[in-house]
C-alpha cells in the first residue's frame, strides 16, 4: 500500500500575508461604507432624490408696458417650442417628414438634427402658436417634446421702439425701458416638485412655488402723439433728405415726455433680424446722440447774461460780420454784418458775432455755473438705457475761443433731450425739471408706485425767463423762425444749423444739422417740442427744414390736446 505524502503545514509568513490582506480588505470596506453611509450621505440622498423625484421650472411672465391711456405697448404671449432628444426618436425620416408642414422647416434640416444620438439640441422651433403645438402633441412622436414658453411681443411694431428696447432670446431685457427696468419687469420664475414613476412620469406633487409675474409699467407717452410725430419724421427725413433725425414733445410744467421718436428704427419684434454691423440702430438718438447744437443754444447763453445783469433785451451796439478771437476769425452765417441790433435782434438774425460779445460780458466761471446748472455735461437720469452725457468742457481748459465759440453753440455738445430739458426750462419759469418717462409702476403684489415730478433747481429767475420768451416770440415773429408759426397762436422759438465736426479737425463743409425748438402758447406754454434733422441735402438753413416741421406738428398739436388758443 502505498500512503501518498503529508502536505507540508503554511509557513508562518504565508499566514500572517493572508490574515493582514484580509484585516485590510475588511477595515477598506468597513471604512467605504462609513464614507458612504456617513460622510457621503447627503450626496447619496441627493442622487436617489434625483432618480425618484424631478423638478420643473415655472417661468414668470414679464411685466407690461403701457402708454398714458392704457394702449399696450410691450407684452408676454403664452407660445410653445419643440425639442427634440434624439437618442429618443425612433423613426427620424418618418418624425421629419411629419413636422416639417407644421414647423414650416425643410424636411431635410429637421432630419439633420434629429437623426443622431445626442441627449439634446437646441429647440427646432420657437414661439409656435397654441393650435400647431397641440397637433404636435397629438401625434405622439417618440423623442419629440413640446413645451410653453413666454415671448415679448410688441402690438404696434416699430412704434417706440427706441424707447421700449427690446426682450433678447434669454429674456433679458436690452436698450429702453426693457433695458432700464428688466430686473423689475421679468418677476421671479416658480418651481414644481413632484415624484416620478419608473419611466419618468410625474405622479405626486410635492412642492409649488408660484411664479411672480412682472411689474406693469405705466409710461407718460401717448401713443397717438408718438404715431404722428414718428409719421411726420420719417416725411420730414425723406422731404429734406435727411440721414436720420429725432423729435421730442414734453410738457414744460411736469416734464412729462408725451413723445420721443428716431430715426433709423427697427421693429422689437424682430430684433434678430438686425445685422451685428447695424447694432447701433438700437441706441435711441434722442438720448445718445450728441451734437454741436449751433444757434438753437444762442437763448441758453442770452438767458445767464440777462439772469446775471449784463444785458436786456433791449441792449444794443454796432457789430460786423466777423470777429477775431485768439487769432481765429468767426463770422456770421451769411458773412453779412447786421449793424446795430438789440439783443433780441440779435436772437432773430441768429448773429455769432454779436453772441460772442454777449459772451464776453460774463467771467468764464459765471458762464460755466449757468450751464452746468441747466444739467449740461451731466445725464437728465431719464429712465431709459443708454443716455449720454454729452460734452461741457471743463472750467481749468477754457481758453477765450472756447468761451466765444459756445456762446453760438459749438465746442459744447448736447443731446437733444438735455437741449429740450433746457428749453423747458425758460418756458417753466426758470426751473428745471427732471425729464419724466414714467407715470406709475404697478408690482405683482398690486403695491404702486407713483412717480411725482422733480424740480432740480431754479436756473433763471421767473423774470429772466419771461424775457427769453418775448425774444424768442419775436423769432417767430420776425427772424429765421417764421416757418413754425401757428395760426391764432404765440410760439417761442429758435433755429439752429449746426455745422459737423469733422475727425480729422475742423468741421466739414457740406455737412450740416437742423434744429428747430421752442415751446407754445408762449404765454402759457403747454408743449415745448424740439426737431432735430441730420445732414439734411436738399436746404442749406433750419429755418427751412426743421421749422416748418416744427409748424406742422404744432398745427396738429393744438387740436389733438384742445390747446385754447393766445389772447
Amino acid at each position: 500500500m502505498v500512503t501518498p505524502p503529508k502536505p507540508s503545514p503554511p509557513s508562518t509568513s504565508r499566514i500572517g500575508l493572508i490574515s493582514a490582506l484580509t484585516f485590510l480588505m475588511a477595515l477598506g470596506i468597513t471604512f467605504r461604507l462609513f464614507q458612504t453611509q456617513i460622510i457621503e450621505y447627503k450626496n447619496y440622498l441627493v442622487l436617489a432624490q434625483k432618480q425618484h423625484k424631478i423638478t420643473e421650472e415655472i417661468p414668470a411672465r414679464r411685466g407690461k408696458i403701457l402708454d398714458k391711456n392704457g394702449n399696450i405697448l410691450a407684452t408676454d404671449l403664452e407660445k410653445y417650442m419643440v425639442t427634440a432628444v434624439p437618442k429618443n426618436v425612433k423613426d427620424a425620416k418618418s418624425t421629419a417628414q411629419k413636422l416639417a408642414p407644421l414647423l414650416e422647416m425643410p424636411e431635410k434640416e429637421i432630419w439633420a438634427k434629429i437623426s443622431g444620438n445626442a441627449l439634446y439640441i437646441p429647440p427646432l422651433k420657437h414661439k409656435i402658436e397654441p393650435e400647431i403645438a397641440q397637433k404636435i402633441e397629438d401625434m405622439k412622436l417618440a423623442g419629440i417634446l413640446v413645451a410653453p414658453e413666454n415671448v415679448r411681443f410688441y402690438p404696434e411694431g416699430n412704434l417706440a421702439s427706441h424707447i421700449l428696447g427690446f426682450v433678447d432670446a434669454e429674456r433679458e431685457g436690452r436698450y429702453g425701458l426693457e433695458g432700464y427696468f428688466n430686473e423689475i419687469l421679468k418677476g421671479f420664475k416658480g418651481e414644481l416638485s413632484s415624484e416620478k414613476d419608473a419611466r419618468g412620469r410625474p405622479i405626486n406633487v410635492e412642492k409649488m412655488t408660484k411664479a411672480q409675474q412682472g411689474a406693469t409699467i405705466i409710461i407718460t407717452l401717448d401713443r397717438d402723439i408718438q404715431f404722428y410725430i414718428e409719421q411726420k419724421l420719417e416725411e420730414g427725413k425723406e422731404k429734406y433728405q435727411a440721414d436720420g433725425g429725432s423729435i421730442i414733445v414734453m410738457q414744460p410744467k411736469t416734464g412729462e415726455i408725451l413723445a420721443m421718436a428716431g430715426w433709423p428704427t427697427f421693429d422689437p419684434n424682430k430684433f434678430n433680424e438686425i445685422k451685428k454691423e447695424d447694432v447701433a440702430i438700437f441706441q435711441n438718438p434722442a438720448i445718445s446722440l450728441a451734437w454741436e447744437p449751433g444757434s438753437i443754444f444762442k437763448p441758453i447763453v442770452m438767458s445767464a447774461a440777462i439772469d446775471k445783469g449784463k444785458v436786456e433785451p433791449d441792449t444794443e451796439d454796432v457789430f460786423s460780420n466777423m470777429v477775431v478771437v485768439q487769432g481765429y476769425e468767426i463770422q456770421t452765417a451769411q458773412d453779412r454784418a447786421f449793424g446795430r441790433e438789440t439783443m433780441t435782434q440779435v436772437l432773430e438774425n441768429s448773429d455769432n458775432v454779436a453772441m460772442v460779445w454777449v459772451s464776453e460780458k460774463m467771467e468764464n466761471q459765471e458762464l460755466y455755473q449757468y450751464l452746468e446748472n441747466y444739467g449740461f455735461g451731466k445725464k437728465t437720469g431719464l429712465e431709459l438705457d443708454t443716455e449720454e452725457t454729452g460734452f461741457l468742457r471743463p472750467l481749468n481748459q477754457w481758453r477765450p475761443v472756447n468761451k466765444a465759440t459756445m456762446a453760438f453753440g459749438q465746442g459744447i455738445s448736447l443731446t437733444p433731450l438735455q437741449m429740450i430739458a433746457g428749453l423747458a426750462t425758460l418756458a417753466n419759469q426758470g426751473k428745471l425739471l427732471k425729464p419724466k418717462i414714467i407715470d406709475k409702476i404697478i408690482y405683482s403684489d398690486g403695491k404702486e408706485d407713483e412717480m411725482k415730478t422733480e424740480q432740480i433747481r431754479e436756473v433763471i429767475s421767473a423774470e429772466t425767463a419771461e424775457k427769453l420768451t418775448g425774444m424768442m416770440v419775436s423769432v417767430v415773429e420776425r427772424g429765421h423762425g417764421k416757418k413754425a408759426q401757428v395760426e391764432g397762436y404765440k410760439v417761442a422759438g429758435k433755429t439752429g444749423t449746426a455745422q459737423v465736426p469733422n475727425p480729422a479737425g475742423g468741421y466739414y463743409e457740406d455737412r450740416h444739422i437742423g434744429s428747430f425748438g421752442g415751446f407754445f402758447p408762449a404765454e402759457n406754454p403747454e408743449i415745448v417740442m424740439l426737431i432735430r434733422l441730420d445732414n439734411p441735402k436738399n436746404v442749406e438753413f433750419a429755418e427751412s427744414s426743421a421749422a416748418p416741421l416744427f409748424g406742422e406738428i404744432a398745427k396738429w398739436l393744438v387740436n389733438y390736446l384742445k390747446i385754447a388758443p393766445s389772447g
